[in-house]
């Protein structure tokens, strides 16, 4: 018989085995692929792992460097006060003696100078530190040299070598930054900052012995000679010495404390510690020079625990390293390994399975036909199963079918839709069928945690302000329909804040946390405890039978909520001041309601805190009034009642003008309404910013407008405008555009005004120093005014977007010799970190006279001008560009009211 067309065609066909083998290789041309990728990613890890070990090799070197830089200060300060006659006379030895110090101190100097110089060579070229030490070695070069001439103070010698020790400080963070960035495991992270815990210590340790001879024989007007430069660096110390509780490595904390408890560092505790004691001040050669030399070991106590941290954290990077390079290796044979295996196995397997697989050709046709014929099991182990299979997807198909028609009538509950289909294809189709099911039940309870996370607060779960809004406005409701009382308990806690500023934001969380607990524990099973936001909760209490009931109630609250809370094994207490408001008919509003309860819980704030307040009628005068007033403000500003005086800003030394402050002013209906009884309740709503807005747009248009009617001078300084900011507005994220509209609405280019803003602001809130870098960026200036009222430390001001301080009348008028002190140190530290100095309030001539005698920039008050109309203060600005003093126009001093 002749063999049919298709016979021949097959016969004519590549052989299976080819077919099978090229299939295979695609796959194992991917593992190729792959195991390249995976050996490249283990290589970029041996080499991340190599940087991050040369990066712990930096911190090492600069560290070394730090160290060997600040051994110079002592004997620098030494020859500087041995050379100085007062210190034989305060030492009570004669100067030859001294002179036999000076050649041992000569010696030492020398000695540390060969170390640091040693330091810096041994720094490589090209490493992370090698830009640092050059700048280090230009810098030493500069400082020994006027050192050695002699013309140069103690505490300008005492702050070069601060700078270099910070800025190699600095270098060194930066290197352990780029070690640790390198994805290192967490053991050799701490490592590093464990280097950086210990060189912390050292450092501050290194600059005890400096601080305190300066507080001994550096003038009293030198900041090394202060006593609270002297206090200052022992509590840096002392806080370093906590933290090195902290290390990580338990042998380092051991090394620790043998060193901590060792004689010599007791010793030098003791007497370094600050103290008022006059026998504890180290006033002889004797004790001063043992005192010196054990200042030495101790420092080297301290640079050999620097150097145990160093060599375990070179060690870690060292190991990181060898690891990585062992995994790259084991990923190569592996791979390599794998291939093989692969190709040979591809190969036997096509040869193998298409002899075998001719035999099911013929089912294999008619089911490709659609005939879902039963496939007969015979043959090798192979083709049984590829004929079981064959049969089981029949019924597959068929189970398919049923569950299809399941899913399409919506019935996802159905058990047919659980059972299991066999084959790829069966597995296909069941997943997809499951990932339905499962999709459609994932967004039914998606939907719930959403509506969930939108009406409750994620760190207490009680329902947030939106849903306490909600849940009052339907007791309300309800109140109406029913006649019972509603009440509402406004919650505010007392010292959370204190909480937060010693604790930590994550022990302020556990507070919140456990001061919710414990309302929800004291409240009825009807009632609702929700918080409203940061410190703020409040309690919703339906239906109410007296008003007693609520006053018991927030004394509970009170009671509980006071009880001591437990934070990381210490002790915390927070308070509460409790607001009380409550709608007898269910007629009040949501928002009214919660206002009314907010100002009784203000009215327990100003009365002493940790009580219990009912909204009454005066409360409630209070609030119409304010109201009234913010209603009243607004109009103002639309019907320009507002007006704005000017308070003129003098040289101190010459007395010529320097510039103004814009004060706001309202005259409501031809009254004048103090500043005081206003500028609150605008502070208190975003009204402020409205009127800091209109100040800012007025006052530059106004200073605009006086110079084109008197054009500058060329050379001369012009006149600036000072606008006080508040802490509302500073944060409110419109600010910087607010003043870049003003400008470029007036003209006035920003370097002529300044921005008055409050330290309390600067120090407190992150958004506002952010936005006053960025307004200091476009030109503008910035003022801290009333400077010494807040907390703001002098050391703080180098790091601020600041350009001039204002100091507080309270410090210029007070009779009190030590305030008088302290604005002469504040003007000598502003001039220090490049600031200009304003007294403000100045009325007597004397006041006036001592600023001068204490190079105070410029002053304002009523000795000098009153705050004037524009145009009378404008009228100022045309002797000054003739070259003369500005006239006073407000006659003799009057006193400030």
């Amino acid at each position: 018989m002749a063999e049919s067309t298709t016979t021949r065609a097959r016969r004519r066909g590549i052989a299976l085995w080819c077919y099978l083998t090229a299939l295979v290789t695609v796959p194992l041309i991917g593992v190729g692929v792959l195991t390249t990728l995976i050996a490249g990613a283990r290589s970029a890890e041996v080499d991340s792992a190599t940087r991050a070990e040369q990066g712990v090799g930096a911190v090492a070197g600069l560290d070394a460097l730090r160290a060997a830089t600040e051994q110079e200060i002592l004997p620098a300060l030494a020859l500087t006060v041995i050379d100085d006659p007062a210190a034989a006379q305060q030492l009570g030895v004669q100067p030859w003696l001294l002179g036999t110090v000076r050649s041992t101190a000569e010696q030492a100097l020398a000695e540390r100078r060969t170390l640091t110089d040693r330091a810096l060579a041994a720094v490589p070229e090209g490493s992370l530190g090698s830009a640092v030490a050059g700048r280090v070695d230009e810098a030493l070069a500069w400082l020994r040299a006027r050192s050695d001439a002699g013309d140069v103070r103690l505490e300008q010698i005492y702050l070069g070598y601060l700078d270099i020790s910070n800025e190699v400080m600095t270098a060194e963070r930066a290197a352990a930054a780029a070690a640790v960035s390198e994805g290192v495991p967490a053991r050799t992270v701490r490592a590093v900052q464990d280097v950086q815990t210990v060189a912390q210590l050292a450092q501050d340790a290194s600059r005890q012995m400096p601080l305190y001879l300066g507080s001994l024989f550096a003038p009293d007007d030198a900041l090394i000679g202060s006593r609270l430069a002297w206090e200052t660096g022992w509590l840096s110390y002392t806080d370093a010495k906590r933290q090195m509780d902290e290390l990580s490595s338990g042998s380092l904390r051991t090394a620790w404390q043998e060193v901590r408890q060792s004689a010599l560092m007791t010793e030098m505790d003791t007497l370094l510690t600050p103290s008022d004691a006059p026998d504890e001040f180290v006033t002889d050669i004797t004790r001063m020079t043992h005192l010196l030399f054990s200042s030495g070991d101790r420092d080297l106590q301290l640079a050999g625990l620097v150097d145990t941290a160093v060599d375990a954290a070179l060690t870690l990077a060292a190991a990181d390293r060898e690891e990585a390079a062992a995994d790259l290796r084991t990923t190569l044979q592996v791979g390599v390994g794998l291939l093989l295996l692969s190709v040979v196995g591809a190969v036997w397997m096509g040869r193998t399975v298409s002899r075998k697989l001719g035999v099911l050709a013929g089912q294999a046709t008619q089911i490709s036909q659609g005939e879902l014929v039963e496939v007969e099991v015979d043959g090798p182990r192979e083709v049984r199963t590829v004929s079981a299979a064959l049969g089981e997807a029949v019924a597959g198909l068929r189970r398919i079918q049923d569950q299809a028609q399941a899913v399409a009538r919506g019935d996802l509950d159905d058990a047919l839709l659980d059972q299991p289909l066999p084959g790829p294809l069966g597995e296909v189709v069941h997943a997809s069928i499951q990932q339905i099911v499962s999709s459609v039940r994932q967004r039914e309870e998606l939907q719930f945690a959403l509506a969930h996370r939108a009406t409750h607060d994620p760190l207490t779960e009680l329902p947030n302000r939106a849903q306490a809004l909600t849940l009052v406005t339907s007791a309300l409701h309800r109140a109406r329909r029913s006649s019972e009382m509603t009440g509402l308990l406004f919650v505010d806690l007392d010292g959370f804040k204190a909480v937060n500023d010693a604790h930590g934001h994550a022990a302020g969380d556990t507070v919140l946390r456990e001061v919710a607990a414990r309302m929800r524990s004291l409240v009825r099973a009807g009632d609702v405890v929700c918080r409203l936001g940061g410190d703020e909760f409040v309690v919703l209490v339906e239906p109410v039978e007296t008003e007693r009931d609520l006053q018991e109630l927030a004394e509970r609250l009170i009671a509980g909520v006071s009880e001591p809370i437990g934070v990381g094994g210490v002790a915390v207490r927070v308070g509460a001041s409790i607001g009380i408001a409550v709608s007898r008919d269910g007629g009040a509003d949501a928002d009214v309601l919660f206002a009314e309860a907010d100002t009784a819980a203000y009215r327990a704030k100003q009365h002493g805190r940790g009580r219990a307040e009912v909204f009454d009628e005066a409360l409630r005068s209070a609030l119409a009034l304010r109201a009234e007033t913010e209603a009243a403000i607004t109009a103002a500003l639309g019907n320009g009642e507002m007006r704005l005086h000017y308070q003129p800003v003098v040289d101190v030394a010459g007395q010529r003008l320097h510039g103004y402050e814009a004060l706001i002013r309202w005259q409501r209906d031809g009254v004048f309404v103090p500043p005081d009884e206003f500028i609150p309740v605008a502070e208190s709503s975003s009204l402020v910013c409205d009127l800091d807005r209109w100040v800012l747009g007025e006052a530059t248009r106004q200073l605009a407008a006086w110079r084109a009617e008197v054009p500058p001078v060329p050379g001369e300084p012009e006149p600036t405008m000072a606008v006080n900011v508040s802490g509302r507005h500073l944060t409110d994220p419109r600010l910087v555009t607010a003043v870049a509209d003003a400008l470029a609405a007036s003209g006035l280019p920003p370097h002529l005004l300044v921005l008055e803003v409050t330290e309390t602001v600067l120090v407190d809130d992150p958004v506002a120093m952010t936005h006053l870098s960025r307004l200091r960026d476009m030109g503008v200036a910035i003022a801290i005014d009333d400077f010494g009222t807040g907390y703001t430390s002098i050391g703080q001001l180098r790091h601020m977007p600041v350009d001039t301080l204002k100091i507080d009348r309270s410090f210029v008028t007070s009779p009190d010799p030590g305030q008088r002190e302290l604005v002469a140190l504040i003007i000598r530290a502003a001039h220090t970190f490049g600031l200009s100095v304003v007294a403000e309030g100045v009325e007597e001539p004397v006041q006036l006279q001592r600023l001068r005698e204490q190079a105070c920039d410029h002053a304002q008050g009523f000795l000098l001008h009153r705050p004037l109309p524009a145009e009378a203060a404008g009228a100022l600005l045309r002797p000054v560009r003739d070259g003369l003093p500005a006239p006073r126009t407000d006659g003799e001093p009057v006193p400030a009211s």
